[in-house]
């Protein structure tokens, strides 16, 4: 394998994390989307069973949820959007520095492979000892 398909891998691998990170990110607010949507609903729907003997109190309120709803799920969309732009940056800084610097690139991913495979080496070793007890 030579310096440069293993930059290209090493570059590939950092925007797949990325990728993954804001996959999670995107999913997490489409959940609270449809969370913060469904309980809309239901507020909605006791409003409207309600209405006939609401006093102006209970309007204020139903106005307020559905406000402060509204700005839970701007917040997460933003906080969503700010999400994917540090990834982003992220992503690119790693492959500038991968382009920059292949050789400690390639040492850094060797070291960080053999930790992981340290880590899971020795986790299943002691699953497997807790079995024998």
């Amino acid at each position: 394998m030579n310096v440069q398909s293993a930059t290209e891998k090493a570059a590939s691998t950092a925007h797949t994390v990325a990728d993954g990170v804001l996959d999670s990110a995107k999913e997490a607010v489409n959940a609270t989307r449809r969370a913060a949507s469904n309980t809309l609903d239901k507020a909605e729907a006791s409003v409207d069973s309600l209405k006939d003997g609401v006093n102006p109190a209970i309007d204020d309120l139903a106005a307020r949820a559905q406000e402060l709803a509204n700005r839970g799920i701007n917040y997460c969309a933003e906080t969503s959007e700010r999400a994917r732009r540090q990834l982003n940056q992220v992503a690119d800084t790693t492959t500038r520095y991968v382009v920059d610097q292949p050789g400690k690139s390639l040492l850094i991913a060797a070291a960080a492979g053999a930790a992981f495979a340290t880590i899971i080496f020795l986790s299943r070793d002691s699953s497997a000892r807790r079995r024998d007890y």
